[in-house]
C-alpha cells in the first residue's frame, strides 16, 4: 500500500515535469496546470497536483523534496529486504495507523494471541543529527 501510493506520487511528479518541459520547448501547448506548476515552483510551494497524492505537509517545496527522498529511501530499503525493519520512521508513512495495525495483526497470528487483547507500545529514541532519517 505504501509503495503503491508513493509510486503514484512519483509518476505524477515525473509526468508533470515532462509535460512542463515539453510545454517550455513549445512541443505542447501550455496549459493552466503547467502554469500552476511553474507558479508553485517559483513560490517554493508543493504543487496542488502533487499534494493531492502526497502525505500531509506544510513544508516548502525544497524541504518537502528532501523529505520525499528520505521517505522513498525508507520504502526502497524496506521493500528490498521484504522483512519488517527493526526501526521504522512511522511518520514517514502515508498511513501510519494501517502499518501499526498490520504489525499487531501479524504478531497476533504468529504468537497465537488474541488481537483484541494486544496493546501497542512504542519507545521514542533519541536520534543523532547524523542519522539518515
Amino acid at each position: 500500500q505504501e509503495c503503491a501510493r508513493m509510486n503514484s506520487l512519483l509518476v505524477r511528479i515525473k509526468k508533470t515535469f515532462s509535460d512542463l518541459d515539453l510545454g517550455m520547448k513549445g512541443e505542447l501547448s501550455m496549459t493552466e496546470a503547467m502554469e500552476d506548476l511553474m507558479a508553485a515552483i517559483y513560490a517554493d510551494a508543493v504543487p496542488d497536483s502533487w499534494s493531492k497524492l502526497a502525505y500531509p505537509s506544510l513544508k516548502s517545496l525544497g524541504a518537502w523534496y528532501v523529505d520525499l527522498l528520505k521517505r522513498v529511501q525508507q520504502l526502497v530499503e524496506w521493500s528490498s529486504s521484504l522483512q519488517l525493519p527493526s526501526v521504522v520512521w512511522v511518520s514517514g508513512l502515508f498511513n501510519p495507523q494501517a502499518f501499526l495495525t498490520a504489525v499487531m495483526q501479524i504478531t497476533s497470528r504468529k504468537a497465537d494471541w488474541p488481537l483484541d487483547k494486544m496493546v501497542l507500545q512504542t519507545e521514542v529514541l533519541k536520534r543523532d543529527v547524523d542519522t539518515r532519517l
